[in-house]
């Protein structure tokens, strides 16, 4: 392909670990950054084939950032080794694990391929980001593979460009290949990989090759070979992921009433953790999970033909949702149009969604009830989203409802609505709900009995000791239990 800056570059670098995540899945972490040099000839675009031998078995993907070189880069500090880069995109650091034998350490071949390194398809500038809060992303088949950001690289950018400067000159078009996240597994002829860089504003758009099937390599030279170990390498750790959100605090959260949560949230200062207007598909519906965002603009016809159609964003939010996320989406409390019909619920579902929250319309509304899935919505409507929608982009901020949700935060929802719990906040949140949630059915059986709720509600200090004892007793008779609370 031609390079993003008209020339071939000089050389490309890639960097071995770099994401805590890989580290971990690698099972070390290095303490200085090390590298390997790929061959200009190994760069491909977006739609080229990645080729596998016959004979081979392990092409492995690696979805990176790519950072492309504008100024020249020579024994260059730290703190201004981000300027020298000029431009950023995606990338595929493709390779044969069954060649990673012939040239141990070099990995030449193993990853040097012709079409072994597709960057593309747009170039984001550089001067514009922040290096520490870009997210990267791969897809296999349109399943999420890999989704980890910047913020926590074990080597920024920065000092990528500086390490490297002070023994090698970096040129304009250079390209360094920063590291992939955990995740990165074996592909077969047929597969698709995708991969993207954001930065919540703009993206590179989807980098998408084909895995081809190729004719054997020509019998002189080294042959394609593999042990268990590399075939471990290859595959990944073979574990599924660790859950989301801990067990112990799906199950706090669970435990207590939303309306408890409000009133906690409140007192710490957190007045505007609900998310107003919204209501449950179904009576009785209990949600708690990890936000994933959607996030819908209003209409705009020219707009909406490139962004409205084929997988598109609402469409991709539900292909990367995770076991235990709930999908957030932001429809600006327009209820005047579908934002979710029973087909991608049903997805969601299937997904392993543990809800969706919108505060826009709901299609289907009966059949989405029917489904199981929990979902929450500002009112039933008809219409396709087309009418007032353009599902613009996944995992940024948004406001739903009024409250603003981040990728990451938890979410409670019952029959009373839905509200934001930040994860830091949790545990304590649960002790204090469960605490509160006692003194109330206290309070409950005392105003059932005919005590007057003056000094009583909320409990006073002539109330205390009455309540302590009260307690005791219910500690003794019934014992204390991790889940106690519940009060509606």
């Amino acid at each position: 392909m031609a390079h993003p800056l008209g020339t071939p570059p000089s050389k490309i670098i890639a960097v071995h670990l770099n994401y805590p995540s890989r580290a971990k899945e690698r099972g070390r972490t290095p303490s200085q950054p090390s590298y390997f040099l790929k061959p200009p000839s190994s760069l491909a675009g977006t739609g080229d084939a990645i080729v596998r031998p016959h004979g081979c078995e392990l092409l492995v993907f690696e979805g990176e950032i790519a950072l492309v070189i504008g100024e020249r880069a020579q024994r260059v500090a730290p703190d201004d080794g981000w300027s020298h880069v000029r431009w950023v995109t995606a990338a595929n650091d493709a390779g044969l694990y069954d060649l990673r034998h012939a040239d141990r350490g070099s990995n030449l071949r193993a990853k040097g391929s012709d079409g072994f390194t597709p960057i593309g398809p747009r170039l984001l500038d550089a001067r514009r980001l922040d290096p520490a809060a870009l997210r990267l992303r791969t897809w296999v088949n349109g399943d999420a593979v890999q989704d980890d950001t910047t913020d926590t690289l074990l080597f920024p950018f920065g000092q990528l460009v500086a390490d490297l400067s002070r023994l090698v000159t970096l040129e304009p078009g250079d390209v360094l290949l920063t590291g992939t996240p955990a995740g990165a597994s074996v592909v077969a002829p047929g597969d698709v990989v995708e991969v993207e860089v954001s930065d919540g504003s703009t993206s590179t758009g989807r980098l998408r090759n084909r895995v081809a099937a190729g004719g054997p390599l020509a019998p002189y030279g080294a042959r394609p070979a593999s042990g268990p170990a590399e075939r471990a390498a290859a595959h990944g750790p073979g574990q599924p992921p660790q859950p989301l959100l801990d067990p112990r605090t799906d199950a706090g959260l669970r435990s207590v009433a939303v309306a408890t949560l409000s009133a906690q949230l409140r007192g710490r200062g957190l007045p505007h953790m609900s998310v107003d207007g919204v209501h449950p598909a179904a009576t009785g519906t209990r949600m708690v999970g990890v936000a994933h965002t959607l996030r819908y603009l209003p209409l705009r016809e020219d707009l909406f033909r490139r962004h409205g159609t084929g997988l598109n964003a609402q469409k991709r939010a539900v292909e990367e949702l995770r076991t235990g996320h709930v999908l957030v989406m932001d429809a600006r409390r327009d209820t005047s149009a579908g934002t979710l019909g029973d087909i991608l619920a049903l997805r969601a579902l299937k997904r392993g969604a543990a809800g969706v929250v919108t505060d826009g319309g709901l299609r289907d509304s009966a059949a989405v009830a029917a489904t199981g899935l929990p979902v929450f919505h500002g009112g039933a409507h008809p219409s396709v989203l087309g009418r007032r929608h353009v599902p613009w982009d996944t995992g940024v901020p948004v406001a739903c409802g009024g409250a603003l949700v981040q990728p990451g935060d938890l979410l409670a929802g019952d029959d009373d609505g839905v509200v934001v719990v930040p994860p830091d906040l949790a545990d304590e949140l649960i002790a204090d709900c469960r605490e509160q949630e006692r003194q109330e059915r206290f309070i409950t059986e005392r105003v059932t009995a005919g005590d007057g709720i003056d000094g009583l509600y909320p409990l006073g200090p002539a109330w205390r000791a009455p309540y302590e004892a009260w307690c005791a007793r219910h500690d003794r008779s019934t014992g204390p239990g991790p889940d106690e609370g519940g009060h509606q």
